[in-house]
């Protein structure tokens, strides 16, 4: 099971050397622009997420510290491990985090909360900030194509596996730690790779604090490596390395970065707040709605899809659901929530117990289909099938989830964040994020998503008064 490198240097030396060579330079427009968009909408569902009760949870369990780093929405600053572990956690909220298909991974939920917490406490210039993130979505990305399948994600979460890893070393990037160091602080947050799948079977809500503890992780393994902690370079492809203890097979032969297009690229924006393997079923079901009336009677409902989305822990639930996660993890309810309502939205998880619902998630049944699980990862297809009761058919097929378009993404951050720091401030955000390249300090970010304590009680006034109206 244990595998040697060739030649003499280790994999994680290798990633950390290309990582480490990297310059903002070197991208394309659209692969910079890409990753201003996965920052804006991290912050979107971080605003957004701040009122619920796992996100106030992770708030309030953060160390005050005056000189700290900034969780997002709020007027705390804590240290910087709890201040990543808050953001992840706000960040993840929702369940409208960006995903990276073929490593079943949310990468941003962990690597934006750690560049964010140590931007304010070291000096990061903006476009090293962007170069690091694209790093770290790399790693993570080319480290969890290798390790993960559908059953290792059956029984682990992806995220809790490579998200320490990539953004432990989009961190050294941008601290600009030695190579020696990235590599120690990679080896470390290898360590902590964890986040087990039980919670969808039971309802629980850890998988909400998964990338709070890989973030928070990741900024103590950088900071372990920085005050000379030594760790196992041969971490990926020992014989009681990551691979072994988790694919309980040998690492490939080599793991370069970059080696084709940016898989920065491959990360996609969801529409809707709800689990990656629900998204394609929801925006096929969408369309069907658009051919029913009120009057007409559901008999039943198929869908067909990748084998990996039927196998998905949770994603075949028919209830009963205890809470809002269960149902955005169900497939049958998400899409029997569109058809109910005609629109994919928050609202549509709101009531788990809603009768009308829940009588057509009864009525679905899910069909592995040859074709879709074949082009899974690369696309991830669904066809709905309504079979009305007067005997007609509604059908609408997707070859491919079609992802939040840039003008969406831009659209729900500005919603979201007047909520929480006002509408001036939010556009003012939105601007300095969309020209990060150019700043001197990336801590202007965090300096502008922190609300001030007059903010908070303005806020919180007009949602009181919009409340009784």
């Amino acid at each position: 099971m244990a595998h040697t490198s060739t030649g003499s240097i280790s994999l994680a030396r290798q990633i950390a050397r290309d990582a480490l060579a990297v310059d903002l330079g070197r991208f394309d427009r659209e692969v910079v622009a890409k990753a201003k968009l996965c920052l804006l909408d991290f912050l979107s569902c971080a605003f957004e997420a701040i009122p619920h009760p796992w996100s106030q949870q992770a708030i309030a369990l953060a160390r005050p510290c005056d000189a700290g780093a900034s969780i997002v929405g709020t007027e705390h600053r804590a240290t910087p491990a709890d201040a990543a572990f808050a953001n992840g956690v706000l960040g993840h909220g929702l369940v409208r985090e960006d995903m990276h298909a073929a490593s079943i991974a949310h990468h941003g939920v962990v690597i934006w909360p750690t560049l964010l917490a140590l931007s304010e406490r070291s000096s990061v210039s903006g476009a090293r900030l962007l170069a690091a993130a694209i790093a770290g979505y790399e790693t993570g990305a080319t480290i969890g194509r290798a390790l993960v399948d559908a059953d290792l994600a059956r029984l682990y979460r992806p995220t809790g596996l490579v998200g320490p890893i990539g953004a432990a070393l989009a961190g050294s990037y941008a601290l600009a730690l030695g190579e020696d160091a990235a590599v120690s602080a990679m080896a470390i947050a290898a360590n902590t790779s964890s986040g087990l799948n039980e919670w969808p079977h039971h309802g629980g809500s850890e998988m909400y604090f998964h990338p709070g503890f890989a973030a928070a992780n990741a900024v103590r393994a950088i900071e372990l490596a920085e005050a000379g902690a030594f760790a196992s370079e041969t971490i990926l492809e020992g014989e009681a390395g990551l691979f072994a203890a988790f694919r309980r097979a040998s690492a490939p032969a080599e793991l370069r970065l970059f080696a084709d297009r940016p898989e920065i690229m491959a990360v996609y924006n969801k529409p809707a707040p709800a689990c990656n393997f629900a998204q394609t079923a929801s925006q096929a079901a969408l369309r069907a709605s658009r051919e029913l009336s009120p009057s007409d009677d559901i008999a039943a409902i198929s869908i067909r899809l990748p084998d990996a989305a039927i196998r998905y822990p949770g994603c075949d639930s028919k209830g009963p659901y205890r809470n809002a996660l269960q149902a955005k993890m169900s497939i049958p309810f998400s899409a029997a929530a569109v058809l109910a309502r005609g629109e994919i939205a928050e609202e549509n998880y709101a009531r788990v117990d809603d009768a009308a619902v829940n009588r057509l998630v009864g009525r679905t049944d899910l069909i592995n289909d040859d074709a879709f699980t074949a082009a899974f990862p690369k696309r991830q297809g669904a066809d709905i099938s309504v079979r009305l009761q007067n005997g007609r058919t509604i059908s609408a097929r997707l070859d491919d989830v079609v992802a939040a378009t840039p003008e969406d993404i831009r659209a729900r951050f500005i919603r979201s964040a007047s909520e929480a720091i006002g509408e001036d401030s939010a556009h003012r955000l939105a601007e300095t994020v969309e020209r990060c390249e150019e700043l001197e300090n990336a801590r202007a970010i965090p300096e502008l998503f922190r609300a001030g304590e007059n903010v908070r009680e303005e806020m919180s006034v007009l949602r009181r008064m919009r409340g009784r109206s």
